[in-house]
């Protein structure tokens, strides 16, 4: 996973920041919907780093000559989480992750013979 972030924020500082948003919220929600019913809260988390941290230097290089402070105001909702054009980032770590669902009793060709 982390390949396909690394090559969604290398492709080129073009586009808009909006359809990078798009591509990489449509890898993360997949991703994290494949993986949400195993043991994965952990992973969960540091891709949420990484993806954060690979967003904001696209945006810096996008943006040379603006500080941390003209970023953090034209990209981000509240505190650091980076939004345009109403597309949000999406965090992988929000995902709630469940594990062994209970499916019922499973009837298998090699159940015991009940004794008589």
């Amino acid at each position: 996973m982390r390949r396909k972030v690394k090559t969604v924020t290398k492709q080129g500082t073009n586009q808009p920041f909006s359809e990078v948003l798009r591509q990489l919220n449509m890898l993360l929600r997949g991703w994290t919907r494949y993986f949400q019913h195993g043991v994965s809260k952990r992973a969960f988390g540091y891709l949420r780093h990484y993806t954060w941290s690979r967003v904001i230097t696209w945006l810096r290089n996008k943006h040379r000559k603006s500080g941390w402070r003209a970023l953090r105001r034209r990209y981000s909702v509240q505190g650091w989480w980076p939004q345009h054009a109403d597309v949000e980032l999406f965090d992988p770590a929000a995902v709630t992750v469940t594990r062994y669902r209970y499916r019922g009793n499973i009837a298998t060709p090699w159940a015991r013979p009940e004794p008589s």
